[in-house]
C-alpha cells in the first residue's frame, strides 16, 4: 500500500510541475542577444524595434529586397524555438526574389523582454503588422503572412481580424493540444494546457488565399494535421506535401518548394502594378 501511495505521490508531483512549468516546455527561445541584422541577414537588412500594445520593445530585422522590388511585404512568424537568426537564410532568399521581410522575434525570444504566451504572441504579431504598415511602407493589399509551425497558429489568428492579401502556413498543427498529446501520451494534455492555439477552429474564419506547405515525414507535427488544416481553409489555393521532409529539414526551411510557394502566392495575390 505504501509503495502505491509513493507512486501516486510521485506522479501527482510530476503532473503538478508540468502544469506549472508548461510554458517552458512549449516555448524554447534561443539565447540572446542576437547579432546585428546585416551581419546575418545580408546588406539589405537592418535592426528595427517593434513596440507592442503592452509596451514591450521587441527587436526584429527588416530585410529589404535585394532583387527587383515586388513591393510586397512579408510578416514572418517563427516557430516555438530559436530566434530570427535561424530564419535569416529564408529571409535572404525571399529578399533575392524581391520581397521585404519582417523577421519578428516574439517576447522572450532573441533577447527580447517579456515571457511568451498565446495572448502575448498574438500581441507581438499585431505589433509587427502595425510596424510594417506605419513604418515600412507596407500596404495591406500587398502584404503576406508566413507562419512556421507555432507561427502558423499566430498568423491564422491575426488574419481573422487583420486579413492579409495572402497567407502561407508551414507545418501547421490542428491545435497545440493535439501536438502535446502526441509528445506526452499518458498525460491529460488537453485539460492541462493554458495556451490552445486552435488553428482548426480558427481558420474557417480566414478568407484570404491560403497555401499550406508541410513535410510528409514530419515527426513533430503529423502531416495529417497539416492536411486537415488545409482542407478546412476556405481560401485554400494549394497544399504542398514535400516528399520525405521532416519538421526541421532544410527543405522546409529554405527549400525550393517553400520559396516557390511564397512566390506563387504573391503572383496570385499581389501581381505587379
Amino acid at each position: 500500500m505504501r509503495a502505491v501511495l509513493v507512486v501516486v505521490l510521485v506522479v501527482a508531483v510530476g503532473v503538478a510541475l508540468l502544469w506549472v512549468f508548461q510554458r517552458r516546455l512549449i516555448y524554447l527561445p534561443g539565447a540572446g542577444p542576437v547579432p546585428a541584422a546585416a551581419a546575418v541577414a545580408g546588406p539589405t537588412a537592418r535592426d528595427v524595434t517593434v513596440v507592442t500594445e503592452d509596451g514591450l520593445e521587441l527587436g526584429a530585422w527588416l530585410v529589404g529586397p535585394s532583387g527587383a522590388d515586388r513591393r510586397v511585404h512579408v510578416l514572418f512568424a517563427a516557430g516555438n524555438a530559436g530566434s530570427r537568426v535561424e530564419r535569416a537564410p529564408l529571409a535572404r532568399l525571399l529578399a533575392a526574389a524581391g520581397f521585404t521581410v519582417l523577421l519578428l522575434d516574439y517576447r522572450g525570444f532573441g533577447g527580447n523582454p517579456g515571457r511568451p504566451s498565446e495572448p502575448g504572441l498574438a500581441a507581438d504579431a499585431r505589433a509587427g503588422l502595425r510596424f510594417l504598415l506605419d513604418h515600412a511602407g507596407a500596404r495591406a493589399e500587398r502584404l503576406l503572412y508566413v507562419g512556421e509551425s507555432l507561427g502558423a497558429a499566430v498568423v491564422t489568428g491575426l488574419a481573422v481580424d487583420q486579413p492579409p492579401a495572402g497567407m502561407l502556413l508551414r507545418s501547421p498543427f490542428t491545435d497545440l493540444a493535439a501536438v502535446g498529446q502526441r509528445a506526452y501520451p499518458v498525460l491529460p494534455v488537453r485539460l492541462m494546457l493554458w495556451d490552445r492555439f486552435d488553428v482548426l477552429g480558427t481558420i474557417g474564419r480566414v478568407r484570404a488565399p491560403t497555401v499550406v506547405v508541410y513535410g510528409d515525414r514530419d515527426g513533430i507535427v503529423p502531416p495529417e494535421q497539416s492536411a486537415r488544416v488545409a482542407a478546412a481553409a476556405p481560401g485554400l489555393v494549394r497544399a504542398v506535401a514535400v516528399p520525405g521532409a521532416d519538421h526541421n529539414d532544410e527543405a522546409l526551411l529554405t527549400g525550393d518548394e517553400l520559396v516557390g510557394a511564397v512566390i506563387e502566392l504573391a503572383d496570385r495575390c499581389c501581381p505587379p502594378g
